[in-house]
């Protein structure tokens, strides 16, 4: 173990203690640096593994043994111990996922049952030392300085925790490091990283530790992760090592955030502020809430109330404090921390994951809900927060997502498929579908060239069924398509179906160039050519009646394959 950081894994079956003597000093999880205040701040993370899994197995009442996957758009996204070592990793599709753990039982991701089941760790964690923030469900993280004081040692104070977390009957592991993001690291190694060693702590580390917990860097930190990569960037020293204004003069926002972490600075600016005490929102519920639903639908009016003030007020909330008081006096209280400044959606999920948790939990309180109460502990300019140009920030999206998903988990992972731009000469070659939550690639290579490849802009709808039309000159005569690629007379007129229409404009054709190996057929041979080409038309009508068409011309006929607006 080096000198420079002192680690202990701790976990109810397995604690061990490290203390390093350096001539007559003695480190034992804290250690006195110059320049560097005694008793400063630090910061205790509690991370349990793999908790989806964990809580999915739970739920079922499955036995240890039993391997556990929870799936989410159709990959793996948690899995047990005993499942990895039967070769399941995050991001595997189902069947694969399947295909290495025949025994593998797998659960549908669910935020509200992590949260609720996680709850009697918070409380069990908040008995034993107050002050407990959640950052999602199965990590939370405290303030060590008290906790360190109270025990006697941050060691001593770190066991105890595992501790009165595996009464409940959780593993966990415990990180405490100067700075949050550093601490989070640190509890994925049950490592105890001493004061002042948080960059030679991170410093070795790959660089894709900078990504690997979602409630600590936004969603474009894997895009950072894997170009930083390909700069040969590839240890957290040597992002580390790059100036702040190189890094903000080369990359965006988070990067910025990602490189404070890496130099295991604190993330947030100093000009983090408290915010104002009239941004509190309280609901006085008449009657009393006994039911979870019910919890939520007040909890998401508030979480309303209170985006409403903040942006009244021009301001963004990372830290969110929910309060509620029981009939019988009882008080709970819980503070949530996001990466990101919270949404509205985002701050009735967390209410709702809460309330939930208490009203459902062993000791449960006594009385209805008489009173809530929503109050953000931190702010930040709203600027950190961009909304869209009619408010949300992808709303519209995320729902749509979630409902496509529902409906991916009852029809099976091949009944929802997205579009994928792809490499073609027409408009339907131009799109690969694949299923959602697939990798999205294309089944030809967009860049390529491709020549006859139609000029933009794409049809706005595709006929799959290409009905067949007919088109005439102003004589009457069918309209061909010419071994010059040239039409054998101006278009004048097209008929579709019983249908007829005279054209006020056409362009094309445009030869399609394919299979130009395949031998012609004898001028004996009554087989017609496979000569293809493609036109544009556009129909006569009212101004508002306007239609274009894009006609595919094929074995001597013509089809429509697509309709422009």
């Amino acid at each position: 173990m080096g000198s420079d950081v002192c680690a202990a894994v701790l976990t109810s079956t397995d604690r061990a203690r490290c203390c390093l003597r350096r001539g007559r000093d003695v480190w034992c999880g804290t250690v006195i640096l110059p320049g560097r205040e005694k008793g400063a701040a630090r910061v205790l993370a509690l991370w349990c593994p793999d908790w989806p899994a964990v809580a999915a197995a739970a739920v079922a009442r499955l036995p240890a043994t039993q391997p556990v996957a929870v799936l989410f758009a159709n990959r793996v996204i948690a899995c047990s111990a005993i499942a990895r070592a039967d070769g399941v990793r995050r991001g595997l599709k189902r069947r694969e996922a399947q295909g290495r753990c025949p025994d593998l039982f797998l659960a549908q991701a669910d935020p509200d049952r992590d949260a609720r089941l996680f709850e009697p760790v918070v409380a069990a964690v908040d008995a034993t030392v107050p002050g407990v923030e959640v950052l999602r469900p199965g990590l939370l993280v405290l303030g060590a300085r008290g906790a360190a004081r109270f025990f006697g040692s941050e060691e001593a104070a770190a066991e105890r925790l595992v501790d009165a977390v595996a009464a409940t009957g959780v593993e966990a592991q415990i990180g405490i490091a100067d700075e949050l993001s550093t601490a989070v690291i640190a509890a994925r190694r049950g490592a105890l990283v001493p004061a002042g060693a948080g960059a030679r702590f991170l410093a070795p580390m790959p660089v894709r530790e900078l990504a690997v917990e979602p409630s600590l860097a936004a969603p474009e930190r894997a895009d950072l992760v894997d170009l930083l990569h390909r700069l040969g960037l590839r240890r957290i020293g040597d992002f580390a090592a790059l100036t702040p204004a190189e890094v903000a003069s080369r990359f965006g926002a988070d990067a910025v955030l990602a490189h404070r972490c890496a130099q295991a600075l604190p993330e947030r600016p100093p000009s983090v502020r408290p915010p104002p005490k009239d941004l509190t929102v309280e609901y006085r519920c008449d009657p009393p809430i006994e039911r979870v639903d019910a919890a939520a639908f007040a909890g998401r009016m508030l979480a309303t109330r209170l985006h409403a003030e903040l942006s009244n007020a021009g301001l963004a909330c990372t830290r969110l404090s929910i309060f509620a008081e029981t009939d019988a006096g009882e008080e709970l209280s819980r503070i949530w921390r996001c990466a990101e400044p919270l949404t509205p959606d985002g701050t009735a999920d967390r209410v709702r994951w809460q309330l939930d948790g208490w009203l459902t939990r062993r000791d449960r309180p006594t009385a209805p809900i008489t009173l809530l109460r929503l109050e953000p502990v931190e702010v930040v300019a709203a600027g950190a927060l961009q909304l869209g140009l009619w408010g949300g920030v992808g709303e519209e999206d995320e729902r749509a997502r979630r409902a496509l998903i529902r409906v991916q988990g009852l029809l099976g992972g091949e009944a929802v498929r997205v579009g994928v731009l792809s490499g073609g000469r027409g408009p339907a070659e131009r799109i690969t579908l694949v299923a959602l939550g697939d990798e999205p690639i294309p089944a030809a290579d967009p860049a390529l060239p491709w020549p006859g490849r139609m000029p933009e802009p794409a049809p706005a709808l595709l006929l799959l069924n290409r009905p067949l039309v007919r088109l005439e000159a102003a004589d009457g005569d069918p309209i061909r398509v010419t071994d010059r690629a040239l039409f054998s007379a101006d278009p004048s007129r097209l008929h579709w179906g019983s249908r007829q229409w005279q054209l006020t404009g056409w362009a094309g054709p445009w030869p399609v160039d394919e299979r130009w190996w395949v031998p012609e057929p004898a001028e004996n041979n009554d087989t017609p050519t496979t000569f293809t080409a493609r036109a544009q038309v556009q129909l006569d009508g009212e101004p508002s009646d306007v239609r274009v068409l894009l006609l595919v011309y094929h074995d001597e006929t013509w089809r429509a394959e697509g309709l422009y607006d």
